[in-house]
């Protein structure tokens, strides 16, 4: 028996979706013939990913967002809304890295810092982002009879991180607003659900030394990197109707790393 997903036609909205988890989401959907707006604050890949959509059976549109920015998030929003009709899934995964260590210290001196700038860059991108596409989205959700909201988490929201105080408390405070708005929002038939990943071979961990990749593999038990594709797989099992009666969770697609640490 083939998983009926029930996503045919649905107007799906991805963030960040210009490349790596985000692009390979967008195809997912797609591939479901769904209508994936496709939101990323460089326009760099804007025809091929919609050329990419299209080809494989959806129907896209590309829009420069700030997801930071209130008025960015509600014209796009209004102009998704206006060309297709409605909105029936949203997944907030733009999300951006400034690491570095709360403190460095070296031969009884301070070195170095992470800068309050670098902490508000990942806390308005990673956490103001999806509250602000979040709020922008919901009444359309709502006017749609239901759907869901699906945000990006990660592994190192749950555990902690060294040299990422910003982004661990980003992450792990959209799994506290995933928690909360799946209770705010289930009456109106809205489910929300958030992804932890654990290490995805993007271009930016392919960049890696192969040491560093082999650690991390190694702590990984089932044996190798994560793919885009792994996310997005998990993205539209929670988008569809065979998760109708899954709000409020953390789905960890991590080939079983936070067991294995």
């Amino acid at each position: 028996m083939s998983l009926e997903t029930g996503l045919a036609g649905k107007v799906v909205i991805v963030t960040g979706a210009g490349a790596g988890i985000g692009r390979a989401t967008a195809v997912a959907f797609a591939r479901e013939t769904c209508r994936v707006a496709v939101w990323d604050i460089s326009d760099a890949n804007a025809a091929a990913v919609v050329e990419e959509l299209k080809g494989v059976g959806g129907d896209a549109m590309f829009q420069k967002v700030d997801v930071a920015s209130a008025q960015s998030v509600a014209v796009a929003v209004d102009a998704v809304a206006a060309a297709w009709g409605g909105v029936h899934v949203l997944v907030n995964n733009a999300g951006i890295v400034r690491d570095a260590q709360l403190i460095k210290w070296k031969d009884g001196a301070q070195t170095g810092m992470m800068t309050d700038d670098g902490f508000d860059q990942v806390i308005n991108v990673n956490l103001r982002g999806p509250f602000l596409c979040t709020r922008a989205v919901v009444p359309h959700l709502i006017r749609a009879g239901g759907g869901a909201v699906l945000n990006a988490s990660s592994v190192v929201g749950l555990y902690g991180n060294f040299g990422q105080t910003n982004y661990v408390a980003t992450k792990a405070g959209v799994i506290g607003m995933t928690k909360t708005w799946a209770r705010e929002l289930a009456k109106y038939k809205i489910r929300v659900n958030a992804v932890a990943p654990g290490f995805i071979a993007t271009e930016i961990l392919k960049a890696m030394p192969d040491k560093v990749l082999d650690g991390m593999i190694a702590r990984t038990p089932l044996g190798r990197m994560g793919r885009p594709e792994d996310i997005a797989n998990a993205y539209v099992w929670l988008a569809s109707d065979a998760a109708a009666f899954v709000t409020g969770t953390v789905l960890s697609v991590d080939g079983g790393l936070v067991v294995g640490t």
